[in-house]
């Protein structure tokens, strides 16, 4: 069996598709899964990494762009729907998944056009320009919340959950200590903006030293920085002294969860997935900048349910986040409670759920072809 899965941009949509690759494999071990997206994407580091192969094609955002890159995008379109004919045609796969960003909309298109069974993955509660447009073509729908079920017909759509790698569940915390540098008698305090970091969330943990230096020989941090502010945040932490690993990119990411008494993230729909999957207490910095401010949505959603703290991106402060980290450290019960509301959010089965609707697709296809 032969199964692209098409997209990427960010590690949002990415890492979902190789948990669907891993269970596909699970399941059948002559599977051949191939991912299709973009040079200048992050599956163009991440994929080779994984083992898997993969296919690019030529294609660019269009949303949030200026009038010249939209036309540009526009134009780009037309070379992504040959190059995705021509790899459609090399590999003649028995499905293709789109687990969205602007990648997946030519290889999901024009496997509609060619009658190869398709089905796209929505990780937010609003989905975005690429997955509305599929939505009307695809054979199924995958969605995370169910506020997403009203913009895909309701026949084709089925609430899964987001699927997560199998790996973050079995992360190991003494392997952590040693990939890291860590010190295993203090309280660890993960942090991370995303696959690009984010700079507002940088500036305000170090900021937040200055208000925390009583408890500094107790904490330490392990920091995912993005290469931007990599230097600078590096730095800030040898001037006030606070122990750590800070990385531009962390791709062990099951030991950092599993080594982490406290995460500190954005909170877009697959980071949310892996941290209520593994009941990890949380402070959630929505990107603000979001669209349809998904990602204050999805925060709210485990504020209200005690799983998680949130601190909105305009009153992100220092001390306001000191206030919050100490907080936590301070009070292990409450850690407990919030890892304890956060586990019973999580679907750690959203992969095999998908992979059951994929298979049906095949199964229906073939009959039809019969």
């Amino acid at each position: 069996m032969r199964v692209i899965i098409a997209g990427g941009g960010t590690g949002g949509h990415l890492f979902p598709g190789i948990a669907i690759a891993e269970e596909l494999q699970r399941r059948r071990d002559d599977t051949e899964v191939i991912f299709v997206g973009t040079e200048h994407g992050i599956e163009s580091r991440i994929i080779p990494r994984e083992g898997y192969a993969i296919k690019f094609l030529r294609a660019e955002g269009l949303v949030g762009k200026s009038l010249l890159k939209k036309f540009r995008a526009i134009w780009k379109m037309f070379f992504s729907l040959i190059d995705s004919y021509r790899i459609l045609k090399a590999v003649t796969p028995d499905v293709v998944i789109g687990v969205g960003g602007y990648a997946s909309v030519g290889p999901v298109l024009m496997a509609f056009l060619l009658s190869i069974p398709t089905m796209i993955l929505e990780q937010n509660s609003v989905p975005g320009l690429a997955n509305k447009t599929l939505g009307k073509f695809a054979g199924a729908i995958g969605v995370t919340y169910q506020e997403s079920i009203p913009f895909f017909p309701r026949g084709r759509t089925f609430l899964t959950g987001n699927p997560i790698r199998a790996r973050i569940l079995r992360g190991s915390k003494d392997a952590a200590y040693n990939i890291f540098s860590l010190e295993k008698d203090k309280f660890t305090i993960f942090i991370f903006g995303g696959s690009s970091g984010a700079r507002s969330m940088n500036m305000a943990v170090v900021d937040s030293f200055n208000h925390m230096l009583d408890i500094k020989d107790n904490v330490q941090f392990l920091h995912q920085t993005g290469e931007r502010d990599h230097e600078y945040v590096r730095g800030s932490y040898r001037k006030w002294g606070f122990k750590g690993t800070v990385a531009p990119f962390i791709y062990q990411m099951a030991e950092a969860y599993a080594v982490a008494d406290l995460v500190i993230s954005r909170a877009g729909a697959t980071t949310l997935a892996e941290l209520t999957a593994i009941g990890k207490a949380a402070i959630l910095i929505p990107y603000p900048y979001a669209a349809g401010r998904h990602q204050e949505f999805n925060a709210s959603k485990l504020l209200e349910m005690k799983a998680a703290k949130m601190l909105l991106d305009h009153e992100l402060k220092g001390e306001r986040l000191a206030e919050n980290i100490r907080e936590l450290y301070a009070n292990k019960e409450l850690r407990l409670e919030m890892e304890k509301q956060s586990r019973a959010v999580g679907r750690p089965d959203a992969a095999q759920r998908i992979i059951d609707i994929a298979m049906s697709l095949i199964k229906k296809g073939e009959s039809v072809n019969r």
